[in-house]
């Protein structure tokens, strides 16, 4: 029997890539190296959804991904963002698994798995490696053993609950789930389909509002519609964003550049 071709032994330009988020270091596959990447990545390329509202459809090729987040200097969501990573990742020579998740973040109801993550394998240990969950999302690996990886004034850890793992942040003392996943390998269909559905369906958060996220060790940047945030784990500052203000706040806080008079349709700005 043959197997299935899966599309995602597709390569980028690594260069371009390693450009794009800054990395000058070593490229052998240890934990340091994937740590180092994983906080390039995520406190360089921004978290997303403006193609959304401006009717641009979200292609996940990776092409289409390399062109868009790389050369455009432009972000994108969990597929195009964790895309990007494991073909970065597996160029190198790490060993990676691309799962789904179903979002529990800010939610009482079973959602659909909408989010990809990646899971790393070394010899001596398993490690959740995810760059596309927004400001809420871990900026360095995250251990698959339960223990509590602190990372600047934020902490992390996945838990096992009811067949299911689920990743935590540790918020005001208390532990939050952020999504929960299983360790069924996911292949490049699995997430057209999820993708269709968050990019185009009334009900999907992507399509009801706007948002830009960028982390650093520091502080975490996130704009939702009107709304602009600074978390800086013990303290919050948020203020209002006007209509007229909006491409400005974009270019400065996110590096995301757009013509004069740039309209995003569905912004409740």
């Amino acid at each position: 029997m043959t197997e299935p071709r899966d599309s995602a032994a597709a390569t980028i330009d690594l260069g371009a890539y390693l450009r794009r988020i800054g990395f000058a270091g070593d490229l052998v596959p240890t934990r340091a190296t994937l740590a180092a990447l994983q906080l390039a990545h995520a406190t360089s390329i921004p978290f997303e959804n403006l193609d959304i509202l401006l009717g641009v459809p979200i292609r996940l090729d990776l092409a289409s991904v390399e062109a868009k987040l790389v050369a455009r200097r432009r972000g994108g969501y969990c597929f195009e963002q964790n895309a990007l990573f494991a073909a970065a990742l597996e160029q190198v020579g790490f060993a990676v698994t691309r799962l789904a998740a179903r979002v529990r973040l800010d939610t009482d109801r079973v959602l659909p798995r909408t989010h990809m993550m990646l899971r790393v394998d070394f010899a001596e240990e398993r490690l959740l490696a995810d760059v596309g969950f927004g400001a809420d999302g871990p900026l360095l690996p995250v251990p698959l053993d339960g223990a509590a990886a602190p990372q600047y004034a934020w902490t992390y850890r996945v838990v096992e609950f009811r067949a299911a793992s689920v990743l935590q942040s540790r918020r005001d003392g208390e532990w939050r789930d952020l999504y929960a996943f299983t360790h069924e390998p996911q292949v490049p269909v699995d997430y057209e389909i999820a993708n269709h559905y968050t990019s185009t369906h009334p009900a999907s958060r992507f399509t009801q509002r706007l948002t830009a996220q960028l982390s650093s060790p520091e502080v975490r940047r996130i704009l939702r519609d009107g709304e602009y945030t600074e978390d800086r784990g013990t303290t919050t500052t948020t203020r209002v964003v006007a209509e007229d203000e909006l491409l400005a706040v974009l270019a400065e806080k996110f590096g995301l550049d757009f013509p004069a008079g740039t309209r995003f349709g569905r912004s409740a700005i």
